[in-house]
């Protein structure tokens, strides 16, 4: 399984040098909510750690940024705990070789994922950047996004999203107000997006995008926007 997994990875990694702007992973739903004092917690809170964990945006971006041997080298030998043995059969290297690229995805993914934020901050920070976009206060954005805040937008070439990543919490802050005003109408939803607070806005009933957001120091680090219509298909 894990050698036919091999090679979708390889097949689809071809496929999105194709692809209309960024590419993003597709987000989650969750049907916990979560509220103004954090978020709800599952009925067992170790099923929660888990979820985010597992199906976090950031974490998931990260990976697909591996190569297909690190990201299986790594996910058996890290997450399932296979012993590099016999993660070597599977994929065809030596047991040092498979020990060597679980160790660089490793630290691929310790550089560049930022201290994670609690779910209560996350989730203040989040309804803080909702209540200052809703009121096109470019101030408050961009006192809400750190001043190298990155944010990304994933239209598939279906919709229009811009192509390229926007950089810098100010350029950010006035793309999303002229979006708003161009918008008209937009209702945002607060919602649980790959285990983390996130949003969603519904353009005359329909889902049109969802928000996932990095958190740290208070701030909002990274944003990523998937409004490819393929990818919404779990949030209609």
């Amino acid at each position: 399984m894990s050698r036919v997994c091999l090679d979708l990875l390889g097949s689809a990694r071809v496929r999105r040098e194709g692809y209309v702007g960024e590419w993003l992973p597709e987000p989650l739903p969750d049907s916990v909510q979560w509220r103004s004092g954090g978020a709800e917690m599952a009925a067992d809170p170790a099923d929660r750690i888990t979820l985010d964990e597992s199906v976090d945006m950031a974490l998931l971006v990260i990976l697909d940024s591996l190569t297909p041997a690190e990201r299986v080298a790594f996910l058996l030998h890290d997450v399932f705990r296979y012993p590099f043995t016999e993660i070597a059969e599977i994929v065809g290297r030596t047991p040092a070789a498979c020990r060597q690229l679980a160790s660089s995805a490793r630290r691929r993914i310790k550089d560049a994922r930022p201290v994670t934020a609690s779910i209560g901050e996350r989730a203040a920070v989040v309804r803080s950047f909702k209540r200052a976009w809703e009121a096109k206060d470019i101030g408050a954005l961009v006192a809400i996004l750190d001043p190298s805040a990155t944010a990304v937008a994933d239209g598939g070439g279906r919709v229009r999203a811009s192509v390229i990543p926007i950089e810098g919490g100010d350029r950010i802050a006035e793309f999303l107000v002229g979006l708003a005003t161009r918008a008209g109408v937009l209702t945002l939803l607060e919602r649980t997006v790959n285990g983390q607070p996130g949003l969603v806005a519904l353009d005359h009933g329909t889902t049109a995008a969802v928000y996932a957001f990095d958190v740290a120091d208070h701030r909002i680090q990274r944003l990523w926007v998937i409004r490819n219509p393929e990818k919404l298909g779990s949030w209609r």
